[in-house]
Protein backbone atom coordinates (compact mmCIF):
# COMPACT_ATOMS: atom_id res chain seq x y z
CA UNK A 1 0.00 0.00 0.00
CA UNK A 2 3.04 2.37 0.81
CA UNK A 3 4.30 1.52 -2.71
CA UNK A 4 0.98 2.43 -4.19
CA UNK A 5 0.79 5.87 -2.42
CA UNK A 6 4.09 6.39 -3.16
CA UNK A 7 4.63 5.41 -6.00
CA UNK A 8 2.14 8.62 -7.36
CA UNK A 9 4.38 11.38 -8.76
CA UNK A 10 2.45 13.87 -7.00
CA UNK A 11 2.49 12.59 -3.69
CA UNK A 12 6.21 12.02 -3.60
CA UNK A 13 6.52 15.79 -4.74
CA UNK A 14 4.42 17.72 -2.19
CA UNK A 15 4.41 15.35 0.84
CA UNK A 16 7.99 16.09 1.94
CA UNK A 17 6.89 20.33 2.07
CA UNK A 18 3.82 19.13 4.32
CA UNK A 19 5.78 17.00 6.55
CA UNK A 20 8.30 19.56 6.76
CA UNK A 21 5.80 21.85 8.43
CA UNK A 22 4.05 20.07 10.57
CA UNK A 23 7.12 18.16 11.59
CA UNK A 24 8.73 21.56 12.76
CA UNK A 25 6.21 22.00 15.62
CA UNK A 26 7.89 19.59 17.61
CA UNK A 27 10.78 22.10 19.29
CA UNK A 28 13.07 19.28 20.41
CA UNK A 29 13.08 17.06 17.22
CA UNK A 30 13.76 20.50 15.17
CA UNK A 31 16.10 22.03 16.81
CA UNK A 32 17.92 18.82 17.59
CA UNK A 33 18.14 18.22 13.81
CA UNK A 34 18.71 21.78 12.61
CA UNK A 35 21.97 21.90 15.33
CA UNK A 36 23.16 18.70 14.04
CA UNK A 37 22.71 19.21 10.11
CA UNK A 38 26.01 20.27 8.13
CA UNK A 39 23.92 21.47 5.64
CA UNK A 40 22.65 24.61 6.74
CA UNK A 41 22.77 26.92 3.97
CA UNK A 42 21.75 24.04 1.75
CA UNK A 43 18.10 23.49 3.14
CA UNK A 44 17.19 22.52 -0.51
CA UNK A 45 19.40 20.20 -1.34
CA UNK A 46 19.12 18.56 1.99
CA UNK A 47 15.20 18.38 1.89
CA UNK A 48 16.22 16.60 -1.78
CA UNK A 49 18.36 14.23 -0.45
CA UNK A 50 15.69 13.08 1.80
CA UNK A 51 13.11 12.63 -0.44
CA UNK A 52 15.50 10.74 -2.59
CA UNK A 53 16.23 8.15 0.51
CA UNK A 54 12.77 7.76 1.46
CA UNK A 55 11.68 7.32 -2.30
CA UNK A 56 14.34 4.62 -2.20
CA UNK A 57 13.00 2.66 1.09
CA UNK A 58 9.25 2.79 -0.62
CA UNK A 59 9.98 2.30 -4.27
CA UNK A 60 14.17 0.63 -4.29
CA UNK A 61 14.90 -2.74 -4.61
CA UNK A 62 16.30 -4.40 -1.10
CA UNK A 63 19.70 -4.01 -2.24
CA UNK A 64 19.10 -0.06 -2.73
CA UNK A 65 16.74 0.43 0.25
CA UNK A 66 19.53 -1.42 2.34
CA UNK A 67 21.70 1.06 1.89
CA UNK A 68 19.95 3.77 2.16
CA UNK A 69 19.05 2.61 5.53
CA UNK A 70 22.55 2.35 6.59
CA UNK A 71 23.59 5.49 5.27
CA UNK A 72 20.92 7.59 7.36
CA UNK A 73 21.44 5.18 10.26
CA UNK A 74 25.73 6.09 10.48
CA UNK A 75 23.63 10.25 9.59
CA UNK A 76 21.40 9.63 12.88
CA UNK A 77 24.23 8.38 15.35
CA UNK A 78 26.01 12.00 15.37
CA UNK A 79 22.62 13.26 16.19
CA UNK A 80 22.36 13.82 19.71
CA UNK A 81 22.99 16.31 22.09
CA UNK A 82 20.76 19.08 24.70
CA UNK A 83 19.01 22.76 24.11
CA UNK A 84 21.51 25.21 25.06
CA UNK A 85 18.22 27.55 25.33
CA UNK A 86 14.21 26.30 26.41
CA UNK A 87 12.38 25.62 22.91
CA UNK A 88 8.71 25.43 23.26
CA UNK A 89 7.68 23.00 26.61
CA UNK A 90 11.58 22.28 26.59
CA UNK A 91 13.61 23.96 28.84
CA UNK A 92 17.62 24.24 28.23
CA UNK A 93 19.57 21.15 28.38
CA UNK A 94 16.49 18.91 27.59
CA UNK A 95 17.95 16.16 25.87
CA UNK A 96 17.48 15.15 22.28
CA UNK A 97 18.74 11.76 20.18
CA UNK A 98 17.54 10.34 16.65
CA UNK A 99 16.91 7.18 18.54
CA UNK A 100 14.77 8.43 20.98
CA UNK A 101 11.56 6.70 20.25
CA UNK A 102 9.17 9.38 21.12
CA UNK A 103 10.84 11.76 18.70
CA UNK A 104 10.99 9.18 16.12
CA UNK A 105 7.63 8.39 16.16
CA UNK A 106 6.76 12.35 15.58
CA UNK A 107 8.58 12.28 12.40
CA UNK A 108 7.04 8.98 11.36
CA UNK A 109 3.66 10.77 11.94
CA UNK A 110 4.43 13.66 9.93
CA UNK A 111 5.01 11.61 7.00
CA UNK A 112 2.52 9.24 7.49
CA UNK A 113 0.13 11.70 7.94
CA UNK A 114 1.47 13.98 5.04
CA UNK A 115 1.41 10.48 2.36
CA UNK A 116 -1.98 9.42 3.15
CA UNK A 117 -3.13 13.41 2.97
CA UNK A 118 -1.83 14.24 -0.52
CA UNK A 119 -3.01 10.70 -2.41
CA UNK A 120 -6.57 11.42 -1.24
CA UNK A 121 -6.19 15.15 -2.06
CA UNK A 122 -4.51 14.40 -5.58
CA UNK A 123 -5.50 10.63 -6.17
CA UNK A 124 -8.61 9.44 -4.61
CA UNK A 125 -10.19 8.89 -0.61
CA UNK A 126 -8.71 5.90 0.62
CA UNK A 127 -11.19 2.74 2.46
CA UNK A 128 -10.88 2.20 5.63
CA UNK A 129 -9.08 -1.22 4.83
CA UNK A 130 -6.54 0.98 2.72
CA UNK A 131 -5.70 3.39 5.58
CA UNK A 132 -4.97 0.74 8.05
CA UNK A 133 -2.84 -1.17 4.94
CA UNK A 134 -1.17 2.08 4.67
CA UNK A 135 -0.60 2.78 8.50
CA UNK A 136 0.76 -0.84 8.98
CA UNK A 137 3.44 -0.27 6.11
CA UNK A 138 4.33 2.79 7.65
CA UNK A 139 4.76 1.24 11.03
CA UNK A 140 7.33 -1.28 9.03
CA UNK A 141 8.48 1.91 7.67
CA UNK A 142 9.25 3.03 11.11
CA UNK A 143 11.09 -0.43 11.99
CA UNK A 144 13.16 0.10 9.39
CA UNK A 145 14.98 2.80 10.83
CA UNK A 146 14.87 1.58 14.48
CA UNK A 147 11.47 2.72 15.67
CA UNK A 148 10.03 -0.15 17.38
CA UNK A 149 6.25 -1.28 16.25
CA UNK A 150 5.76 -1.29 20.27
CA UNK A 151 6.23 2.16 20.71
CA UNK A 152 3.89 3.40 17.90
CA UNK A 153 0.18 3.12 17.57
CA UNK A 154 -1.19 -0.30 16.64
CA UNK A 155 -3.36 0.56 14.36
CA UNK A 156 -5.07 2.97 12.20
CA UNK A 157 -7.55 4.90 14.36
CA UNK A 158 -5.25 4.59 17.12
CA UNK A 159 -2.98 6.25 15.26
CA UNK A 160 -5.60 8.92 14.54
CA UNK A 161 -6.29 9.17 18.02
CA UNK A 162 -2.75 9.88 18.91
CA UNK A 163 -2.42 12.57 16.11
CA UNK A 164 -5.28 14.55 16.97
CA UNK A 165 -4.22 14.96 20.28
CA UNK A 166 -1.00 15.49 19.07
CA UNK A 167 -2.42 18.14 16.94
CA UNK A 168 -4.46 20.05 19.87
CA UNK A 169 -1.78 19.76 22.33
CA UNK A 170 -0.51 23.31 23.54
CA UNK A 171 3.30 21.77 23.64
CA UNK A 172 2.88 22.59 19.17
CA UNK A 173 4.96 25.17 19.29
CA UNK A 174 6.95 26.78 16.56
CA UNK A 175 10.83 28.60 17.28
CA UNK A 176 11.24 31.46 15.91
CA UNK A 177 13.85 29.33 13.82
CA UNK A 178 11.16 27.22 12.91
CA UNK A 179 8.77 30.43 11.72
CA UNK A 180 11.26 31.48 9.43
CA UNK A 181 13.08 28.43 8.12
CA UNK A 182 10.05 25.94 7.49
CA UNK A 183 8.05 27.87 5.36
CA UNK A 184 11.01 29.15 3.92
CA UNK A 185 11.83 25.28 2.54
CA UNK A 186 8.36 24.55 2.10
CA UNK A 187 7.45 27.06 -0.25
CA UNK A 188 10.73 28.78 -2.09
CA UNK A 189 11.96 25.94 -3.52
CA UNK A 190 14.49 26.94 -6.46
CA UNK A 191 13.42 26.32 -9.58
CA UNK A 192 13.70 27.96 -13.38
CA UNK A 193 11.61 30.38 -14.59
CA UNK A 194 9.62 28.44 -16.85
CA UNK A 195 8.58 26.36 -13.57
CA UNK A 196 7.29 29.08 -11.56
CA UNK A 197 3.28 28.79 -11.99
CA UNK A 198 3.88 24.88 -10.94
CA UNK A 199 5.44 26.11 -7.92
CA UNK A 200 2.26 28.53 -7.19
CA UNK A 201 -0.05 25.27 -7.74
CA UNK A 202 1.81 22.86 -5.21
CA UNK A 203 2.35 25.69 -2.19
CA UNK A 204 -1.88 26.18 -2.73
CA UNK A 205 -2.03 22.43 -2.51
CA UNK A 206 0.70 21.97 0.47
CA UNK A 207 -1.24 24.87 2.52
CA UNK A 208 -4.81 23.35 1.25
CA UNK A 209 -4.13 20.24 3.02
CA UNK A 210 -2.36 21.26 6.10
CA UNK A 211 -4.28 21.22 9.36
CA UNK A 212 -6.17 25.00 9.90
CA UNK A 213 -4.08 24.82 13.73
CA UNK A 214 -0.50 24.35 11.47
CA UNK A 215 -1.61 27.27 9.28
CA UNK A 216 -2.74 29.29 12.19
CA UNK A 217 0.68 28.61 13.84
CA UNK A 218 2.86 29.44 10.39
CA UNK A 219 0.86 32.51 10.08
CA UNK A 220 -0.40 31.35 6.72
CA UNK A 221 -3.29 33.54 4.97
CA UNK A 222 -6.32 30.93 3.97
CA UNK A 223 -9.84 32.67 2.71
CA UNK A 224 -12.35 30.81 1.37
CA UNK A 225 -11.26 32.03 -1.85
CA UNK A 226 -7.68 30.30 -1.17
CA UNK A 227 -9.86 27.03 -0.36
CA UNK A 228 -12.09 27.03 -3.38
CA UNK A 229 -8.93 27.41 -5.32
CA UNK A 230 -7.11 24.10 -3.58
CA UNK A 231 -10.42 22.39 -3.90
CA UNK A 232 -10.77 23.55 -7.80
CA UNK A 233 -7.46 22.45 -8.67
CA UNK A 234 -7.17 19.37 -6.65
CA UNK A 235 -10.32 17.92 -8.28
CA UNK A 236 -9.10 19.21 -12.05
CA UNK A 237 -6.21 17.07 -10.82
CA UNK A 238 -8.08 13.83 -10.01
CA UNK A 239 -10.19 13.85 -13.08
CA UNK A 240 -6.97 14.55 -15.06
CA UNK A 241 -4.77 11.92 -13.74
CA UNK A 242 -6.54 8.81 -15.25
CA UNK A 243 -6.06 10.30 -18.81
CA UNK A 244 -2.39 10.79 -18.34
CA UNK A 245 0.43 7.95 -19.15
CA UNK A 246 1.39 5.80 -16.65
CA UNK A 247 5.16 7.01 -16.92
CA UNK A 248 3.74 10.60 -15.60
CA UNK A 249 1.57 9.67 -12.96
CA UNK A 250 3.73 7.00 -11.39
CA UNK A 251 7.58 6.82 -10.49
CA UNK A 252 10.33 8.04 -8.75
CA UNK A 253 11.19 11.69 -9.00
CA UNK A 254 14.86 11.94 -9.03
CA UNK A 255 14.89 14.02 -11.74
CA UNK A 256 12.63 16.97 -10.22
CA UNK A 257 14.50 16.94 -7.24
CA UNK A 258 18.14 17.22 -8.53
CA UNK A 259 16.16 20.48 -10.39
CA UNK A 260 15.85 22.24 -7.17
CA UNK A 261 19.60 20.75 -6.12
CA UNK A 262 21.64 22.27 -9.14
CA UNK A 263 19.24 25.53 -8.67
CA UNK A 264 20.72 25.78 -5.39
CA UNK A 265 24.06 25.01 -6.39
CA UNK A 266 24.08 27.38 -8.59
CA UNK A 267 23.56 30.29 -6.61
CA UNK A 268 25.56 29.33 -4.11
CA UNK A 269 23.07 28.15 -1.24
CA UNK A 270 20.30 29.61 0.38
CA UNK A 271 20.82 31.95 3.40
CA UNK A 272 19.17 31.10 6.28
CA UNK A 273 18.66 32.27 10.41
CA UNK A 274 21.45 30.68 12.48
CA UNK A 275 20.49 28.61 15.76
CA UNK A 276 22.39 29.10 19.03
CA UNK A 277 25.33 26.78 19.30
Amino acid sequence: MARRVHGERSVGLLYGQRALLIGALEPLTYTGTMLSTKSGDWPFTRLARTAKIQETVFLGTREEADKALGAVHRLHERIEGSLAEAAGAHPAGAAYSAFDPKLMLWTLAVIADSGRAMYEAMVRPLSAAEREALWQDYVRFGELFGLPASEVPGSYPEFRAWWQERLASPDLHATPHALEMAPLVAFEQPVPLAARGNLVAQNLVVKGTLPPRVREIFGIRWSGAHEAAYRSLATAHRRARPTLPRRLRRGRNDVFFDVVTQAERRRGGTATPQLPA
